[in-house]
C-alpha cells in the first residue's frame, strides 16, 4: 500500500481510505474491515450523520469482533452538519458532536476530526476554543476541513492554533474542476472557470492533504461512471489500461487520482470485498504521464 504524508505531520498514512458511509448496508461489516486492513487500508473515514450515527456504531461493533487493535488504525470523523436544517460550527455543537462520535465508535480518541462542509455563520473563535478543548482532553489528535476553499481555510487559521492537515474535496475522473482551471489559464472557455479558489495549488503550497471523495461518481450523485453506457470512450480506455497495468477499471480510476503529485488520498466508499481489494492494489500502480492525460481526455476534457 502506497502511503502519503498526512498534512504537515510526520505521519505516513495509507493512500486509500475506506469511507464508512455505507457500512450500514454491508452484508458483513466484519469482513469489510478485515479485508481493508489485510490489504493495507488502515485509515477509516466516518461522519456523525452517516446513517444517523448507525454507521459509527456498526463499525465499532464489527471492529470488536476482529483481532485488529484500535491503535493500529487511523479513525477520522466529521461534524458540523445538522441534516436538512443548518451547518453548525459553534463550540457547543462541535464538542457535543465529538462526545457522541466517541461513544458510538467506542473509542477514547479520534485520530482526526474534520469540519463537515463550510458554515457561513462560523465564528472562528468558537472553532478554536472547541479544538483547544478537544486536543487538551486528548479526544482529537489532528484537525481538518471538508469542501472548503483557501479563503475559508485562512479565516479559520487566523484563530485556530492547530494545523489544518486535510481537506475532503470531490475529485475524480468525472470531477476535474480544480485541475481544469489550472490547465485553461488565460482562456475564456468553461474549463477556465475557477470554482474553488485554486484549492489544488493552495493545498500543495500549504502541505494540506486532499482526500478525494466519491471518486467514481459522475454528475450530482447520478451514479458510477465505470462500466456506464453513457461513457463508452472513457470505459474503453479504462479497460485497456486495466489490462496494461494488470488491474481493473476501478483500479485505474483510483490510480489516476493517486498519480497526481499532490499526494492525495482516495476515499473508497464501497462495501464490496472484491472492489476493496482492487482499489488497495491499485495504490501501487505507477501510471505514466501519457496514460494519465489519455484518461483525462477520454473523460471529455480538452487540452487548450
Amino acid at each position: 500500500m502506497k502511503t502519503v504524508k498526512f498534512g504537515t505531520t510526520n505521519l505516513d498514512v495509507a493512500s486509500v481510505i475506506l469511507g464508512c458511509m455505507r457500512i450500514n448496508n454491508a452484508e458483513n461489516p466484519v469482513k469489510v474491515i478485515e479485508t481493508a486492513v489485510d490489504n493495507g487500508i488502515t485509515f477509516f473515514d466516518h461522519a456523525d450523520i452517516y446513517g444517523g450515527g448507525d454507521c459509527e456504531r456498526i463499525f465499532a461493533d464489527a471492529l470488536a469482533k476482529t483481532e485488529i487493535k484500535r491503535d493500529d488504525l487511523f479513525i477520522q470523523s466529521k461534524c458540523g452538519i445538522v441534516p436538512g436544517k443548518m451547518f453548525d460550527f459553534s463550540k457547543e455543537h462541535i464538542v457535543s458532536s465529538v462526545e457522541g462520535i466517541l461513544k458510538r465508535l467506542d473509542t477514547d480518541y479520534l485520530d482526526a476530526l474534520l469540519l463537515h462542509r463550510p458554515d457561513t455563520l462560523v465564528e472562528p473563535e468558537e472553532v478554536a476554543a472547541a479544538f483547544d478543548q478537544l486536543e487538551q482532553q486528548g479526544k482529537v489528535k489532528y484537525f481538518g476541513v471538508s469542501n472548503q476553499k483557501p479563503g475559508q481555510i485562512e479565516l479559520l487559521k487566523k484563530y485556530v492554533k492547530q494545523p489544518l492537515v486535510a481537506n475532503q474535496l470531490q475529485f475524480g475522473i468525472m470531477h476535474t474542476g480544480m485541475i481544469d482551471q489550472g490547465i485553461h489559464v488565460n482562456m475564456t472557455d468553461a474549463g477556465s472557470l475557477d470554482h474553488d479558489g485554486e484549492i489544488l495549488e493552495y493545498s500543495r503550497l500549504h502541505d494540506m492533504t486532499i482526500q478525494a471523495w466519491s471518486p467514481y461518481q459522475y454528475g450530482f450523485f447520478e451514479g458510477v461512471f465505470i462500466g456506464h453506457e453513457k461513457f463508452p470512450e472513457l470505459n474503453k480506455v479504462l479497460e485497456e489500461l486495466a489490462e496494461k497495468y494488470h488491474s481493473t477499471p476501478t483500479g485505474i480510476a483510483s490510480a489516476w487520482i493517486l498519480r497526481h503529485p499532490a499526494n492525495m488520498q482516495v476515499i473508497a466508499g464501497t462495501m464490496n470485498i472484491q472492489r476493496i481489494e482492487e482499489i488497495a492494489q491499485a495504490s501501487d500502480i505507477q501510471m505514466s504521464r501519457e496514460d494519465w492525460y489519455r484518461v483525462y481526455m477520454a473523460a471529455g476534457n480538452i487540452l487548450p
